[in-house]
């Protein structure tokens, strides 16, 4: 689908995304944050896998399923974000910006 600008008529249009961009970001760093703050539960898990191996192995367990938890998190985080940022871009602010007049707008005008 081609949008024109409606200030010049012109196709050299793109979306800005800013709210996706933003929301993304603050929802990789909340979700890292529930992701550790629960890393717990992945280390006990990861401890009681590694312990097969010994003391070494019960560590090192305990700390990939920690690195695990959080990056779970972030993901998940993150993509939650992304599509919030997206409805606020789409329905909300005005995501779209001409490059050849440099007007600002959205698709509801």
């Amino acid at each position: 689908m081609s949008i024109n600008c409606p200030s010049c008529n012109s196709a050299r249009v793109t979306a800005r995304n800013h709210a996706r961009k933003i929301g993304g970001a603050a929802g990789a760093v909340g979700g890292a944050a529930t992701g550790a703050a629960s890393a717990a539960a992945g280390a006990q898990s990861g401890a009681a896998l590694g312990a097969v191996a010994g003391p070494i192995g019960a560590a090192l367990g305990g700390l990939a399923g920690a690195i695990l938890g959080g990056l779970a998190g972030g993901a998940v985080g993150s993509l939650a974000g992304a599509r919030m940022g997206e409805e606020i871009d789409a329905h909300v602010l005005d995501n779209f910006e001409c490059h050849a007049c440099g007007h600002i707008f959205s698709l509801d005008q």
